[in-house]
């Protein structure tokens, strides 16, 4: 049967984060367009499509095939992973960028579309925000109504992605200079990572080995001013610090801040002593100093 090029197939209905993302990736890469997505259980009319995801029963990777409800698939991915995969194995998607959307996203995808809920109260996870994003399951919407919201989704992904990539060249491209600096306070104070512009630092601080690194502190420019920020033990406890700001200069700004600090220039400090800042590069040197002094 002769496949119509550039296509795709899905399930009809009700959509879910996994067959959106499984899409937007492969509108992303530019491996097919947006007006041959075609969503059906009808196994003639998938036949004919260049790719089908989510549906059809099938993973067979030279036949782009990636669904995995059926029992023959015992992995751990939903289509979403499974395009992933597909992306990276054909070199079509870089594998540093394909491991940090993994890393970043694709990953809870699967993960929530497998049954594993991940949810925290107060927090949407994209899966969630996905489903908000399907009409009322008790609002008769039309199968029209239903596919425009599916396209819309992509769309939405689609932007995502776009999005995704920005911040990740941003993080490549600081590495180098994350890494002087990182290198340069070994030499000088370890504890203190001095940036001069501010930058994406915090994921690339942690990939060249910032776990085990003794940086307490950094000094970077923010707008106009400095801010003195608290470095996280890891990653993975990144709203945790490895020293905090004394708790007498917390939630405090201006007079109010230079008064109990004594340093001139004195903006603002965080309640949750994480962050503070200072008019110059010095008044938050002399921050720095004060609270290495103290936690001696």
């Amino acid at each position: 049967m002769q496949k119509l090029e550039r296509s795709l197939g899905t399930h009809n209905g009700p959509f879910h984060a996994d067959e959106v993302t499984a899409c937007a990736l492969l509108l992303y890469c530019d491996c097919i367009d947006l007006d041959k997505i075609v969503r059906t259980r009808d196994p003639n009319k998938l036949a004919q499509c260049h790719f089908v995801c989510d549906v059809g029963g099938v993973y067979d990777v030279e036949a782009l095939r990636f669904d995995h409800h059926q029992r023959e698939y015992t992995g751990s991915k939903s289509s979403a992973g499974l395009v992933l995969d597909y992306l990276t194995q054909e070199n079509i998607l870089s594998s540093d960028f394909a491991a940090y959307l993994d890393r970043e996203w694709v990953k809870g995808v699967d993960a929530h579309d497998n049954g594993k809920e991940l949810y925290e109260r107060g927090v949407l996870a994209f899966s969630h925000i996905i489903a908000l994003r399907v009409p009322g399951r008790n609002s008769a919407a039309t199968a029209e109504q239903m596919d425009a919201a599916f396209l819309e989704a992509v769309q939405f992904t689609y932007a995502l992605i776009l999005r995704m990539e920005e911040q990740f060249l941003e993080q490549q491209s600081t590495r180098a200079i994350v890494k002087e600096v990182m290198d340069a306070s070994l030499n000088t104070d370890s504890r203190l990572l001095v940036f001069d512009k501010n930058i994406t630092w915090v994921e690339s601080f942690f990939a060249l080995d910032g776990k085990n690194h003794p940086a307490l502190f950094l000094l970077m420019p923010a707008d106009k001013h400095w801010k003195l920020r608290a470095v996280p033990p890891s990653l993975e406890r990144r709203m945790e610090m490895r020293c905090r700001l004394p708790l007498q200069w917390r939630g405090l700004q201006d007079a109010e801040l230079e008064k109990m600090s004594g340093i001139k220039g004195a903006i603002f400090c965080h309640k949750g002593g994480f962050v503070s800042v200072w008019e110059t590069k010095e008044a938050a040197m002399q921050a720095y100093q004060k609270v290495i002094t103290e936690n001696n």
